[in-house]
């Protein structure tokens, strides 16, 4: 067990956070901790880093287990670009490496005396340097440059210059390259896109080889990735085996059983009180302390309560006024601030229709749905149809007022709704009873986003574009509006990169690119299968092609990946027969006939030298073509 936690209980002032969450981390498990915005996950965190102490409970890490935590707003302090600070992981690689380097150049200058003393510190360095990945480490930098999503241009540049997302990145690939026991993530998929997110999903799979404990809203990357959920609810901790669809697949069940024990404990209540009361109708002495004996025994019955979530409402919104059905029609959009940001994209989308526009990070997704609403100019045609009126959700929930409540928020934006007409409609966003005179400025994010939502769907609008709407929701919030779009009878144009959001509500994809926009006319799984189905069908027609340009082009591109692949080949043979070679030599410097011979010694460690180096670069060579 890498991580025990028992009973752990915090609290700020009158405020209980915390009062039971107990569970453990093997090594090597992938653990997610879920609950509502609120409910206690990041203070646990900070426990656990020791950032705060608990007022009670246990907390015991392995003895000697080292550990990495990714926060939500890393801090790095120094004046490094990006790949200095990846690098950063292995300075102390790389200062063995200088000083391998500069005892190489002694051992070839000196006389055959120092020779024996320098050529084992030499083994002991290079040892050590292969143990800490020295023939790696710049391989392991480049992959996750690449898997993060780093463009060339912007890991060159000055931390202080990078964005909040890009940072958390760079300290997001400094935990992966430290590869620490226990690894924690707060929000690790954050800033990422798509392509991102799955290549981390990938790299936690397979390649990390500690236990992870993360904080997700994204359920894909949990369902994906976790074998245990810690969830956190009013204060206490629940553990549950399997990945996040077993555990919403229990949740339900237990949820359901609760209800069911709720009902019979209430109608056998019931029950009792009709016959205390039928005893002291009676009016006898007897049937008095029967009736007295019965209400003792009521009493001391513990009383089972509703899931908290029982008492909310659920309602289908819709827009006031329909549309036409054709809603939108686009052809031969482009647009380029310094460089071209896309060209070519068209697309028609249909009265109805819940439609995710997705394409990898700074592909002008935003910017796309800023020419929709005519915010900024580009080049193209863009033709909304008959009685279509458009309403935006940013990323950003904007209010009038911090003091205002949630009550009032939405009844200043439709002063023409009754009082029941409002709170029913907020009962439809989870405000219930007194939450809906919170104060807008104490909301919790998934809380503003569902007032923002709900100012949204009341509207006029009947085509709605969404920039990120999932982006700072908690679980249950994104349940919320997953359902409401849905339930939506109008149209919906979405941009997000969250995976298990689109799959849940999207029946149509537009993916965007630099060079256009492809349209699937399915959901996020028959998305996913006519890529599959694309990349199988380039593959088939790059091998039946009769165009000689096409031909020419395959034979030099295979001709490329077939030398590339020989080369590869070659080198580890190479690698190989070098090792074997080297280990021959080492044997021949150990034996007595060198050792008592200086220069036999100097001649077979010259030799050793040479062949290291060798190795070396062909190590240096292999990496580079793997990449």
């Amino acid at each position: 067990m890498i991580l025990q936690c028992k009973d752990i209980v915090k609290g700020f002032g009158a405020q209980e956070v915390l009062r039971q969450v107990s569970f453990g981390i093997e090594a090597n498990e992938r653990a997610a901790v879920v609950g509502v915005n609120g409910a206690g996950k990041t203070t646990l965190f900070r426990i656990l880093t020791g950032e705060i102490l608990p007022d009670d409970g246990d907390i015991s890490f392995k003895k000697g287990a080292t550990i990495g935590f990714l926060s939500q707003a890393p801090d790095f302090g120094t004046g490094n670009n990006a790949h200095d600070e990846l690098m950063s992981v292995f300075a102390d690689v790389i200062a063995l490496e200088e000083t391998i380097r500069r005892l190489e150049t002694e051992m070839s200058a000196a006389d055959s005396s120092a020779v024996s003393g320098l050529l084992q510190k030499y083994e002991k360095l290079t040892a050590e340097f292969e143990k800490n990945r020295g023939y790696t480490y710049k391989s392991l930098v480049k992959g996750v440059v690449k898997g993060l999503g780093f463009t060339e241009e912007e890991i060159k540049l000055p931390l202080h210059k990078l964005s909040g997302g890009q940072k958390t990145r760079v300290a997001l690939g400094k935990l992966l390259l430290r590869e620490p026991d226990l690894l924690m993530l707060d929000e690790p998929t954050n800033h990422l896109d798509m392509a991102a997110v799955a290549w981390l999903e990938e790299y936690l799979l397979k390649t990390f080889k500690g236990a992870v404990l993360l904080i997700s809203h994204d359920r894909y990357f949990i369902d994906g990735l976790a074998k245990k959920i810690v969830e956190i609810e009013y204060g206490v901790g629940k553990v549950y085996n399997g990945n996040y669809s077993s555990y919403a697949y229990q949740k339900d069940v237990d949820r359901n059983l609760q209800i069911r024990r709720y009902v019979n404990q209430q109608r056998e209540i019931k029950r009792q009180e009709e016959i205390i009361r039928r005893f002291r109708s009676y009016s006898q002495e007897w049937s008095i302390k029967r009736a007295k004996t019965r209400e003792k025994m009521l009493a001391k019955v513990e009383r089972l309560q509703l899931p908290k979530d029982q008492h909310t409402i659920r309602i289908m919104l819709e827009p006031r006024k329909h549309s036409g059905q054709d809603v939108l029609h686009a052809e031969n959009l482009s647009m380029a601030y310094n460089e071209p940001l896309f060209s070519g994209v068209g697309m028609d989308i249909y009265r109805g229709e819940v439609v995710a526009l997705i394409g990898p990070n700074g592909v002008g997704k935003t910017t796309l749905l800023n020419m929709l609403l005519g915010r900024v100019k580009g080049k193209g045609l863009i033709r909304l149809g008959a009685g279509v009126r458009i309403g935006y959700y940013d990323q950003e929930q904007a209010f009038s007022s911090a003091e205002k409540t949630v009550y009032d928020e939405v009844y200043d934006s439709y002063p023409g709704m009754t009082q029941t007409e409002v709170r029913t409609a907020l009962a439809a966003f989870m405000f219930c009873g007194d939450d809906v005179f919170k104060k807008v400025g104490t909301l919790s994010g998934g809380e503003k986003g569902r007032v923002s939502l709900c100012r949204l769907m009341l509207g006029h609008s009947n085509f709605l574009l969404m920039d990120e709407p999932t982006n700072h929701l908690d679980i249950f919030s994104r349940e919320i509006l997953e359902e409401t779009v849905r339930g939506y009878t109008g149209t919906i144009l979405y941009v997000s990169h969250d995976r298990y959001f689109i799959s849940s509500t999207a029946d149509k994809i537009i993916e965007l690119s630099a060079d256009g926009a492809v349209t699937y006319d399915g959901g996020y799984e028959y998305y996913l299968e006519k890529r599959q189905d694309a990349a199988v069908l380039e593959a088939s027609n790059d091998s039946v092609s009769s165009s000689k340009s096409d031909y020419l082009r395959r034979k030099e591109t295979g001709s490329g990946e077939r030398k590339r692949a020989a080369r590869i080949a070659r080198l580890e043979k190479e690698i190989g027969e070098g090792e074997a070679v080297l280990k021959s030599l080492e044997e021949r410097l150990m034996s007595d006939a060198v050792a008592t011979d200086a220069a036999a010694a100097q001649a077979v460690y010259a030799e050793k030298v040479t062949v290291e180096m060798r190795i070396h670069a062909l190590y240096e060579e292999w990496n580079e073509l793997e990449m």
